[in-house]
């Protein structure tokens, strides 16, 4: 009897991890979703109108004639922690190219959380708060991290939805400048 339950309990389990790897596949390859991705591609960008941490207006006309990466995140995201490493590496390779900006958007944070983190990990690139969400609605994101690769125009050339490594950034960048 012993037996039949531990064989039964393996069974059922072997079954629910099958369906959740064939769901996961599924998922990956559902057309809808690559549609959301891009669905912003080709398009101008949404109109900006935020406060840096230091207080400084950042909008849409600040950002025109750079080749912008805009990174939604906040401080308590764990895939935005794990891509921080990327997002630094991007920052200090263009640290002066004055053709090239970088700015972290945050959302759903405090701005007292947002300025220890910045500290703590030592960010340098422009970071703007949406305190009401109105950018990140603007721009669809459906959660954190995404990041948008915009031309001196102001049109969007790229979206990562997810965490973003080095060359994820590169690649967006190539499009915003037309590579």
């Amino acid at each position: 009897m012993k037996y039949s339950a531990r064989w039964i309990a393996l069974s059922v389990g072997a079954v629910v991890v099958g369906l959740g790897i064939v769901l996961a596949m599924q998922v990956g390859n559902d057309p809808r979703i690559a549609a959301t991705k891009s669905q912003l591609v080709g398009q101008p960008a949404p109109e900006l109108s935020l406060r840096a941490l230091d207080g400084t207006a950042v909008d849409t006309n600040t950002l025109l004639g750079k080749a912008v990466i805009v990174n939604f995140w906040n401080s308590w995201c764990i895939p935005c922690r794990n891509e921080l490493p990327a997002l630094k590496e991007f920052a200090n390779r263009y640290r002066d190219d004055p053709g090239v900006a970088l700015v972290g958007i945050v959302r759903d944070d405090s701005t007292r959380a947002i300025k220890a983190y910045v500290k703590a990990e030592g960010i340098d690139w422009v970071i703007v708060t949406d305190p009401d969400s109105r950018a990140a609605l603007d721009f669809a994101t459906r959660g954190q991290p995404e990041t948008f690769a915009l031309d001196a125009n102001g049109l969007i050339t790229g979206a990562q939805i997810g965490p973003t490594t080095l060359r994820d950034l590169e690649s967006l960048l190539g499009s915003a400048q037309g590579r």
